[in-house]
């Protein structure tokens, strides 16, 4: 058998390709930091249960909710809007947590659906909604909130 993961006539420079993998984890870990940082900076008591690995919001997924989602953005005047403040909004993401989840029709990710006392914002058809929807894959890593439901076509 060979073992070889190198083809023949390639040189693996294994001092330069260890100094990129130390970089990339020095890197990564100060920008773990950063996030938890930054999310500690939100007026939140349990900040982090939005830490867990089980429940996982990164600030690219916070991002993506915010550009898509938050009424204050006009980059998608197709999506449904939140039109709850941020620190409300990453409240009611942590809380959903507690919510059974559910799969998403035809997909491997997840569902958890949050009522709400009072509406949140409006869905995608302009109707205004005391609900929110969480999209995680299997392992609790936040893909995507929006306000209202998944609506399947009939």
């Amino acid at each position: 058998m060979n073992y070889t993961a190198i083809p023949p006539n390639t040189t693996f420079n294994e001092a330069e390709w260890l100094r990129v993998l130390f970089l990339l984890s020095d890197t990564e870990q100060w920008l773990q930091q950063q996030h938890t940082q930054h999310f500690y900076q939100l007026p939140l008591k349990q900040h982090k249960k939005l830490l867990r690995s089980s429940w996982y919001l990164s600030p690219a997924a916070l991002a993506h909710i915010i550009e898509r989602h938050y009424y204050k953005i006009s980059r998608h005047p197709c999506a449904g809007k939140f039109t709850i403040n941020i620190p409300e909004l990453v409240a009611y993401i942590r809380e959903a947590f507690t919510v059974a989840p559910t799969p998403v029709p035809d997909s491997v990710n997840l569902q958890r659906t949050l009522t709400t006392a009072t509406p949140i914002g409006f869905d995608n058809q302009g109707n205004t909604v005391a609900a929110l929807t969480i999209i995680s894959n299997a392992g609790g890593r936040i893909i995507t909130a929006f306000p209202g439901f998944i609506y399947s076509p009939l």
